[in-house]
């Protein structure tokens, strides 16, 4: 058993999602799904209850509690990608199954959860500072899903 586990409250999808999520992401996987042994306040007896899951390695749980909480923009799953092959694919795989585009190079899929897919160019100029980080930052602010080639040329200046 993991130290720390992502615990993602779901509607009544969490199987569902997680099969998407460790179709679409590599290092990703389902290793578990558990029934619950009896009902619960937004469920039966025999009703999924949790799933275990791997998001690019990272340990995760999903939880069909019911629509009580739902998903909020405070909690992400940022993915590092490193063209904007890559970061078509993740974008229109999220976007394209039910989910939304949002800004800056955020989306959420159809079950609420938030994703940032990041191009590694956008996270260097960053980390660079000074006027290279703020061109970029300005490039980015104008985009939904990240443009590698415009973030590019915004650290060269042009």
């Amino acid at each position: 058993m993991n130290k720390n586990t992502i615990c993602l409250w779901f509607d009544r999808d969490a199987e569902e999602a997680a099969k998407f999520y460790a179709a679409t992401f590599p290092d990703s996987e389902v290793t578990a799904v558990r029934k619950a042994p009896s009902d619960f306040p937004s469920g039966k007896k025999g009703d999924v209850l949790t799933v275990e899951f791997t998001v690019c390695g990272i340990p995760c749980l999903g939880l069909n509690g019911g629509p009580t909480f739902p998903q909020t923009e405070a909690f992400s799953f940022q993915i590092a990608t490193e063209d904007q092959e890559e970061t078509d694919r993740y974008w229109n795989a999220i976007v394209g199954n039910g989910g939304a585009e949002s800004a800056c190079g955020w989306c959420k899929d159809k079950w609420g959860l938030n994703w940032q897919i990041t191009p590694r160019v956008l996270t260097e100029a960053m980390a660079a500072g000074g006027e290279e980080a703020q061109r970029a930052f300005e490039a980015m602010m104008t985009m939904q899903k990240i443009d590698v080639a415009k973030i590019e040329a915004a650290r060269r200046g042009g």
